[in-house]
């Protein structure tokens, strides 16, 4: 087995090494918003889902943004495992141009979205009492609402120093707003210190909020104005939740699931090129983390994971872009299982490291 690394944080590796680890300790999964690279998430969420592991004693929290908030959605339809692999489906075989705009890819985006999720399931999906899913986006502030270009890339260009100098100035120009659906908002909202709203979600909203949350900035136009939310203009929630960002756990004793395409843990999108920016080590104590060997990679076509540059690379030739994803997807699928026998087998607390926050 060498296709997976698995770490875990300070109280989540107690847990596996006190033997007291199993699925139905985790109360979230989380997904992080990382475009293409989701695909090769995609065996691990089909073992998990067609198993039925999660959600069993109590509701499991799906939370993500962008990609993430993508994949989740599907877990809540009335047949979960047909949605995701019309996801996949759609969302591979999407092919852009060079005449593309944010406006068009934006309804390319919506066009993916209603693939795999039909209006008549939305009362079945929200109504779902194994699975809450929170789909996090931002309200896009002061210069980075325009949808004029150049305005927008000065408005980022803004953000990126001012968040280069303290992450909450983050706040100025993107607003964290997590729709929900549940009794009541996801936990992680309710903690002393969260900044944001939380929107419960509905059957007008839902789409729009998915779509918002995949809203990437110069690419894909945002979501003006969302029922029941706050006036503005939504974009792609990974500006201020990238990967993880919050403590997700409910309680000490709750393990927080976080497949992730790389060991690095990147909090906002704009942190991706800063080296200094890492999370907090306390929102990291329940974390069980996955994510592809070194050794898995090498053996992808291009000796890498897919990635939203691959949209350009291969502008030309789609056709190819679409068989290495594809071929992705296939060499992806026994990451679950290898994860389920680590457990099974009980060897996962010899095989599992601590993450360490340098």
């Amino acid at each position: 087995m060498n296709d997976i690394c698995i770490k875990a944080g300070k109280r989540a590796y107690e847990i596996i090494q006190d033997g007291g680890f199993h699925l139905d300790r985790v109360t979230t999964y989380f997904a992080p918003a990382t475009g293409p690279r989701w695909l090769v998430a995609s065996g691990f969420d089909l073992t998990l889902l067609t198993n039925r592991l999660l959600g069993c004693v109590r509701a499991t929290h799906l939370v993500g943004s962008s990609a993430g908030a993508l994949r989740f959605a599907a877990w809540l339809q009335p047949e979960p495992e047909k949605s995701y692999r019309t996801l996949m489906e759609s969302y591979i075989g999407a092919t852009y141009t060079r005449a593309d705009t944010p406006a068009t890819v934006q309804e390319s985006l919506i066009g993916i979205v209603n693939s795999y999720i039909e209006d008549d399931a939305l009362p079945f999906a929200l109504a779902s009492k194994k699975y809450r899913l929170a789909i996090i986006t931002v309200r896009a502030r002061n210069l980075v609402a325009s949808e004029l270009k150049w305005v927008q890339q000065l408005g980022l260009g803004i953000g990126f120093l001012l968040n280069a100098i303290e992450r909450s100035y983050i706040h100025y120009f993107a607003e964290r707003v997590v729709f929900y659906n549940g009794p009541k908002p996801p936990h992680f909202c309710l903690r002393p210190g969260f900044r944001g709203r939380y929107i419960p979600l509905n059957e007008i909203n839902f789409k729009y909020a998915l779509v918002a949350s995949g809203a990437i900035p110069m690419v894909v136009a945002g979501v003006r104005n969302i029922y029941r939310a706050p006036l503005g203009v939504y974009r792609d929630g990974g500006i201020t939740d990238y990967h993880l960002t919050h403590n997700y756990a409910a309680t000490n004793d709750d393990i927080v699931l976080f497949f992730n395409h790389q060991e690095r843990i990147i909090p906002g999108w704009l942190d991706k090129k800063l080296s200094y920016r890492l999370p907090r080590a306390d929102d990291l104590d329940n974390v069980l983390m996955i994510y592809p060997s070194n050794g898995f990679v090498a053996q992808l076509p291009g000796g890498k994971i897919p990635d939203r540059d691959d949209f350009a690379i291969f502008v030309d030739d789609p056709s190819t872009r679409i068989k290495n994803w594809w071929s992705a997807v296939e060499r992806a699928q026994p990451l679950g299982e290898e994860f389920l026998e680590l457990i099974e087998s009980k060897k996962i607390k010899n095989f599992v490291e601590k993450i360490e926050i340098q």
